[in-house]
């Protein structure tokens, strides 16, 4: 686990990031990671283009405010990769164009919304559950993640967009962006035949490459 310190430094330049290739917009996103004494998260209705490392909000691992501004209201998706996930060190929440629209498309298959198209939404990204439509903000949500007890390092919220653990800063970052280029191209390749991966392909990826 890295400082606290260099957290908010990495949470601010991921952020930046991400917001500067269009992965997020307006105020729409949030980043968190976990700390030695709890979690930095991204204040609700910032950008993650202008994020300043010393307003970041930091909230106790049972979700009491402790000191930077408001956090972001989807905080209870964050605590809900934290609590039924071990592995998970940090969690993004986009809103990033391709997943989003994929989240709107009434013939996915809600246990395996993102086929294996390549290796690497395979390796970075592993299986990925459907949830239903929510209300941002509605603290239901953070039950529907439980439920899935930490099998899933990414769900898809329905009409909605992406939410993706990883073990570090790093690994989640990359991994919602995998997703989203996966997104991208499953949207273009919609109306053409498409050659997956076969089962025997995706065990050796996992076999090799296993989720933490």
């Amino acid at each position: 686990m890295i400082s606290e310190s260099e957290a908010r430094g990495e949470i601010v330049r991921l952020s930046k990031s991400l917001f500067d290739r269009g992965y997020s917009v307006g105020t729409a996103g949030n980043i968190s990671c976990l700390v030695e004494d709890g979690i930095l998260i991204t204040p609700t209705n910032s950008s993650l283009g202008f994020l300043d490392p010393d307003r970041l909000s930091k909230v106790s691992r049972g979700g009491r405010h402790l000191s930077g501004d408001k956090p972001s209201k989807e905080i209870f998706l964050h605590r809900a990769f934290y609590d039924s996930r071990a592995a998970a060190g940090a969690v993004v929440h986009l809103h990033s164009t391709y997943c989003t629209a994929l989240s709107c498309l009434t013939d996915l298959d809600r246990d395996d919304c993102i086929p294996a198209l390549t290796p690497y939404v395979v390796m970075r990204v592993g299986t990925v559950r459907l949830l239903p439509y929510t209300r941002p903000g509605d603290p239901s949500t953070a039950e529907l993640i439980s439920q899935l007890g930490g099998r899933f390092a990414a769900v898809l919220l329905g009409n909605h967009g992406p939410v993706v653990s990883g073990t570090s800063l790093q690994s989640a970052v990359a991994a919602a962006e995998e997703l989203e280029e996966t997104a991208k191209l499953l949207m273009m390749l919609r109306s053409l035949p498409v050659r997956l991966l076969g089962d025997q392909d995706v065990a050796d990826l996992r076999k090799h490459f296993p989720q933490g």
